[in-house]
């Protein structure tokens, strides 16, 4: 297991690897209330996207506490998985929780707009609820297009603001009114009040698949779960306008 330091601490702005630190203790445990439980089955389906052959090189963005991390190495323990995140206390965390599954991960402190790697050096490349928080969106996804390999696959999975049909109005409520209270209750901080704001500003799904496209990516799917409270892109290499 490997953490390799490689940023300055950043203001704890909204949004931020800092902003996360102040949470990181109690981040786990508020994903799996404040989503239901959804939150790992909605990451399983993301991992199950990616390229699942062995020896497959694996990069996790936003990686946080590990979460999809330890998930691609459950579904293919013969992979090779290296997480990224700006949130030192966060990959503290994630780093004990590989240790004790037993899987090797390594973790790096890193942005997504800036990744030391070289070009097509991962066969999957992951970032599950971490792109709404990217400053610079369209770099990160650029630079998602450059370190997959020809035919590997991109997977995002966000929250996003659910759809407009009946079933989605209970969705909605509990995005809008609910999530924000209830995490700004539960962690004693304003960090989660952030958390409707951000999905409230996040591009609908099919504005967001143009942008991916125009970073360098072809969108194979995007695919919305739970009503429209998070949706699933997957693409490859080769779009660009």
């Amino acid at each position: 297991m490997q953490i390799s330091r490689a940023l300055d601490t950043a203001r704890a702005e909204p949004g931020s690897g800092a902003m996360f630190d102040g949470i990181a203790g109690r981040y786990d445990l508020l994903n799996r209330l404040l989503s239901l439980g959804l939150d790992r089955r909605w990451r399983r389906r993301a991992v199950a996207a990616l390229p699942q052959h062995a020896g497959a090189r694996v990069l996790d963005l936003a990686t946080g506490t590990a979460d999809v991390a330890v998930e691609i190495l459950r579904q293919n323990p013969a992979a090779e998985v290296i997480g990224v995140d700006p949130a030192p206390a966060m990959l503290r965390i994630g780093a004990d929780k590989a240790a004790a599954a037993g899987l090797a991960v390594e973790l790096r402190e890193g942005r997504a707009e800036s990744l030391p790697f070289a070009d097509s050096s991962f066969d999957g490349v992951a970032i599950a609820f971490g792109i709404r928080n990217v400053p610079d969106r369209d770099a990160a996804l650029r630079e998602m297009a450059r370190v997959t390999r020809a035919g590997g696959r991109v997977v995002i999975l966000e929250l996003t603001e659910p759809g407009s049909g009946l079933l989605s109005i209970p969705a909605r409520i509990y995005v809008h009114h609910l999530v924000p209270r209830l995490g700004a209750l539960l962690s004693g901080a304003r960090e989660y009040r952030y958390l409707q704001s951000s999905i409230a500003r996040f591009p609908a799904p099919a504005d967001f698949a143009r942008q991916m496209a125009a970073a360098g990516l072809e969108v194979l799917e995007t695919r919305p779960l739970t009503f429209g409270a998070c949706c699933l892109f997957v693409a490859r290499p080769g779009g660009g306008s």
